[in-house]
C-alpha cells in the first residue's frame, strides 16, 4: 500500500474511545463492505444479497438498496464539496487508528483532499481520517460532531443511516470548494 502525506485523524465515536489529532491520509472512494459485518436491523433492511457467492466472493453485509444509499451519499458529498469522500466498513487491525490511516494513505494522490470514514461495528470503532487539504475545511470539531451523530445511529442498529447522515454533516461543514 502506497504511503501518502499524512495530516490528522479523529478517532473512535464509541464510548470509551479517544480523539487524537495525529497525521492521517485518505482511503478508497467506494463503500467497501467488510467480511462478517452485519447491518444490525437497519430500518431499510432487506434480505442480504448472496449473489456474491456465485461469483466466488464473500457476500457483503449490505442489501442492494443500502449500497445504493451509500453510493448516492458518497457521490453527493464529493460533488458538493470537491473533497474525495470514502467509506470502509469492516474489521480493522489493531491498532485501529493506524489501520484507518493506512487505508486513507491508499488513496494515493487523492489522499490530501480526502476524507475516510472507517467503521468497524464488531469492534465498536469509528475513525474519521482527513488529508492535509481536507482538514482545513473539516476541523476536528466538525468531525467530532459528525462522529457523535453517527454513534447515535449506530447504537440504534442503523449502520447505513449513520454513515449517510455522517457524510451529509461532513459535506455541510466543508461547504463548497470556493468557500474558505
Amino acid at each position: 500500500m502506497a504511503s501518502g502525506e499524512v495530516t490528522r485523524a479523529v478517532t473512535d465515536a464509541y464510548p470509551g474511545g479517544t480523539s487524537d489529532r495525529r497525521p492521517a491520509d485518505l482511503g478508497p472512494r467506494e463503500a467497501t463492505p467488510g467480511r462478517g459485518v452485519a447491518a444490525g436491523g437497519a430500518p431499510d433492511s432487506e434480505q442480504v444479497d448472496h449473489t456474491a457467492a456465485v461469483a466466488g466472493r464473500t457476500p457483503g453485509p449490505f442489501t442492494p438498496r443500502q449500497l445504493a444509499r451509500l453510493d448516492e451519499a458518497l457521490t453527493m458529498a464529493s460533488r458538493e464539496t470537491g473533497i474525495d469522500f470514502s467509506v470502509y466498513v469492516g474489521a480493522l487491525d489493531e491498532p485501529t487508528r493506524q489501520h484507518a490511516e493506512r487505508l486513507h494513505a491508499g488513496l494515493g494522490a487523492k489522499a490530501p483532499n480526502g476524507v475516510l470514514l472507517a467503521a468497524s461495528p464488531g469492534q465498536r470503532v469509528l475513525h474519521i481520517v482527513t488529508g492535509e487539504l481536507s482538514s482545513r475545511r473539516l476541523p476536528d470539531r466538525s468531525a467530532a460532531l459528525a462522529a457523535l451523530s453517527m454513534r447515535a445511529s449506530f447504537s440504534l442498529g442503523d449502520l447505513v443511516g449513520g454513515i449517510v447522515n455522517g457524510l451529509r454533516m461532513l459535506a455541510d461543514q466543508a461547504g463548497r470548494p470556493d468557500r474558505r
